[in-house]
């Protein structure tokens, strides 16, 4: 085979087919081939973990977060440190000797089980036929093999950011591993494994439950929340991510220094916590979603932090300030060290700040979010009578991801087009295609209820699900909503996943379809699910609405 990788995990895959030169996100062949040993080997210590859990002995959540991070690690943009990612996979190699010893059936084991290596064989295994995406010569096992991966790298993604906050949830964990193991399972026919797929949307309702019970309990319910878009006079500190907990901690360590701190992208819902408002110095939102950070950092002039994934090879001009802790990292960035329940060291970034100019203004205005579940609850009274009396006809989920692609202003001019008794529900970073358009309100509700982070869309279900109680409804599916869903990475696969386990049909996925569905596969959700993509932003507005405009 001439490739030299293969990654197809993405909406922007090469071609919609995959990536086999380099990464759409900048990621190069030697780095892809690390992080498929890296699944390799944690599918290998999953099955390991498993078999001790039905032997009756317990699994340290020491091992479980060393899983979760291993899977967040190789997340989309999350990590390009090819060195990082290395010294994971000897930690994990280490782990699976001292476990495997402990197994009390020792024979047929899988190939990723037993196979262990130096440094120096690490590139020619994970080049060989028993690893990667293309191990898997059924196309459809394949790619039932790979969205069951992938949404299991969303789930510990959610599950980490909940055991940052020191929440673990021993059942999650099992199942995660249980899954991977799984896929190691030659004899799972592709019944067994639409199964499991089901079962890891079901699991991926219980990791964004933890994470939301993690988040609210700790910082409060969000609450409506209007946040500022322009800039102050004072060096700043840019947080982009999802980690709540990392960001606590800077604001704490940045207090009464002089220093601001701005949200980027998927960081924005951080406003809408009251327990991050008693900072004067958390002062406002700065630039749009993840993709745009090339232009956006350059002009901020302080130091960045990524918290987690959604990193884009930085420029030059800003390399010396990009910061990464947690899962995530890029080669020549200084990184941010500390592991759970610890309090992370953020003085030099602080220092680093010091020394910046402001940041340059590149927008001035508001935007309105903070419509969580608990909030949404408050105003269901007030949201039934402005649906019963006609003025409120419909809404339309348009939670998810955004992404480079043109195609992607399909979900702009949707959103303006949509007919003004339609209200938008939306969590992610797809909202920034329409959360700075003046869309106006119905009744004192705005038509963009902007519920948080992608994790979040655990809100959207369980708004979905009250509105179901309250209008005496049998089957979510005959609410007034529809879903018209951007996709981009594996945190919007267990979305999309919790969603299907949930019981709701006719989703709306776009740009393009999964690159990693075979037709056959496709066929599956589409039958079953109704699973559809977009079409045209005015053929679509007549299937949903009935009419153009």
């Amino acid at each position: 085979m001439d490739n030299k990788m293969f990654c197809f995990q993405c909406q922007e895959t090469a071609k919609g087919t995959g990536c086999t030169a380099v990464g759409v996100c900048g990621k190069k062949p030697e780095v892809a081939s690390m992080q498929d040993l890296l699944i390799y080997v944690t599918k290998g210590l999953s099955f390991i973990t498993t078999e001790l859990r039905n032997d009756g002995k317990t699994i340290t959540k020491e091992t479980n977060h060393l899983i979760t991070v291993n899977l967040f690690t190789t997340i989309t943009n999350a990590n390009f440190n090819k060195n990082a990612i290395v010294e994971r996979i000897k930690k994990t190699l280490e782990l699976k000797a001292r476990l495997i010893s402990q197994l009390e059936r020792k024979e047929g084991l899988p190939d990723a089980v037993i196979w262990s290596g130096q440094e120096a064989e690490f590139e020619e295994k994970a080049v060989s036929q028993q690893v990667g995406v293309l191990s898997t010569e059924n196309e459809d096992i394949r790619s039932l093999r790979e969205m069951i991966t992938y949404g299991l790298k969303g789930l510990a993604a959610y599950s980490k950011h909940a055991n940052a906050l020191m929440h673990d949830d021993e059942e999650v964990d099992a199942f995660i591993q249980r899954a991977l193991a799984k896929t190691l399972d030659d004899s799972l026919s592709v019944d067994d494994l639409v199964a499991l797929t089901l079962e890891t949307g079901k699991y991926g309702v219980e990791g964004m439950a933890l994470l939301d019970k993690a988040n609210t309990e700790t910082y409060g319910n969000p609450e409506i929340t209007k946040v500022d878009i322009g800039v102050r006079n004072n060096p700043g500190i840019l947080v982009s991510g999802h980690d709540l907990k990392d960001f606590e901690q800077l604001l704490e360590q940045t207090k009464d220094t002089g220093i601001d701190v701005y949200t980027h992208s998927e960081m924005l819902p951080a406003h809408y916590y009251p327990a991050f408002k008693k900072y004067p110095n958390f002062v406002g939102n700065y630039g749009n979603a993840w993709w745009r950070q090339k232009e956006e950092f350059d002009k901020f002039n302080g130091p960045i932090l990524m918290t987690t994934n959604c990193i884009v090879p930085p420029l030059d001009s800003y390399k010396d300030r990009l910061w990464t802790t947690g899962a995530a990292g890029y080669p020549g960035c200084k990184h941010i060290e500390g592991g759970y329940g610890s309090i992370k060291d953020f003085s030099a970034i602080i220092e680093q700040a010091k020394n910046c100019q402001p940041p340059q203004e590149i927008e001035t205005g508001s935007i309105v979010g903070g419509f969580a579940h608990e909030q949404v609850f408050a105003l269901a009274d007030k949201i039934v009578d402005v649906v019963k009396s006609g003025d409120i006809r419909k809404f339309v989920v348009m939670g998810g991801c955004d992404g480079r692609m043109k195609s992607r202003d399909y979900y702009r001019d949707f959103a303006e087009k949509l007919p003004k008794d339609v209200v938008i529900l939306t969590a992610g970073c797809a909202k920034y295609r329409y959360n700075k358009l003046n869309l106006g309100e119905i009744g004192g509700i705005p038509r963009v209820l902007d519920a948080g982070q992608c994790n979040d869309s655990y809100s959207l279900a369980l708004i979905a699900l009250k509105l179901k109680e309250v209008f005496g409804l049998e089957d979510i599916n005959d609410l007034p909503l529809e879903f018209n869903i951007a996709w981009y990475e594996q945190k919007a696969v267990i979305v999309l996943l919790a969603l299907l386990y949930l019981g709701v049909k006719n989703i709306h996925l776009g740009p393009t379809l999964p690159g990693f569905l075979s037709p056959n596969v496709a066929n599956v959700l589409i039958k079953n699910f109704g699973i559809s993509g977009i079409g045209t932003v005015d053929d679509d507005l007549k299937l949903f609405f009935g009419e153009d405009e």
